[in-house]
């Protein structure tokens, strides 16, 4: 097969699977609410005088993320802004529907004019951390947003490219391939292979080994053990399982040799596929 119409297979190949990030569980909650009490802001040039009472009023140190005014929903009401004024935890009252502004603020010196009275809406409790959180929460009420740039490309599926991918499903094949090598000598059809992504070198592969050497030597450890064999190390032996193999290149040797580079920490800065995780 000529050359560029196997890479353009390849690529065929790669459309029919996605990547999907691992997040963590505060990027994949869902949104959550608190019951706060808001007002219509109905004299517009006092805004800025009564945001900075209700803060000192009712702080919301806990609730950094949230805008303390809005620009009102419906276009059709004579006022244009609407305005926290508390959480309704931070007040006791007994009718939340018929509550009366009267009802929250109780100081003397707050000068209530040009606030409306207040209803009930839904804040998000949390800051939204990636964009569907942040889209979730605006449907309630407005909130500051941080865009971690690399995990929204993840999550439309834009961080690797065509090539990357192409690659990616090489090292995955070669996973599974060696899985199905420890499985029919009778392991764990388990699969690792380790990468240095800026060579796009494949550093070590391995399959599951817990029955023959150690209980502990699942895929991945042998796939480290078999990095630590390519710098000179190693705590095993793997000549018995031929699909087990490491790459020890000339620039690693070099490293080694070398009193002025030293190597990094075990598997540094490389990628690690596997067909299962242990």
């Amino acid at each position: 097969m000529e050359p560029q119409a196997k890479k353009r297979k390849e690529m065929d190949k790669c459309d029919t699977w996605d990547v999907l990030p691992v997040l963590s569980d505060e990027q994949s909650r869902d949104t959550e609410l608190l019951a706060a009490y808001a007002a219509p802001i109905i004299e517009k040039r006092q805004t800025s005088r009564l945001v900075k009472e209700l803060s000192q009023t009712y702080p919301l140190p806990s609730l950094q993320h949230i805008k303390r005014v809005r620009a009102c929903k419906d276009k059709s009401t004579p006022h244009p802004l609407e305005v926290i004024v508390c959480l309704a935890s931070d007040v006791q009252v007994t009718d939340c529907k018929g509550v009366r502004l009267t009802d929250l603020i109780h100081s003397q010196s707050f000068d209530s004019s040009g606030l409306g009275e207040p209803f009930l809406v839904k804040i998000p409790a949390n800051p939204p951390l990636t964009r569907p959180q942040f889209e979730k929460a605006s449907k309630h009420w407005p909130t500051s947003f941080h865009e971690d740039k690399q995990v929204t490309s993840a999550l439309r599926g834009q961080l690797f490219t065509p090539d990357q991918k192409a690659k990616m499903q090489e090292y995955m094949t070669a996973a599974i391939q060696a899985a199905k090598s420890g499985g029919e000598m009778g392991m764990d059809a388990v699969g690792a292979v380790i990468v240095d992504p800026e060579s796009e070198q494949v550093v070590a592969v391995a399959h599951d080994c817990k029955r023959g050497s150690h209980p502990l030597n699942h895929a991945v450890m042998v796939c480290i053990d078999l990095v630590a064999c390519g710098q000179g190390g190693g705590a095993y032996h793997y000549e018995k399982y031929p699909a087990c193999w490491f790459n020890s290149s000339e620039t690693f040797r070099n490293a080694c040799n070398s009193k002025e580079t030293g190597l990094p920490y075990i598997c540094t800065g490389y990628d690690l596929y596997v067909t299962r995780e242990p």
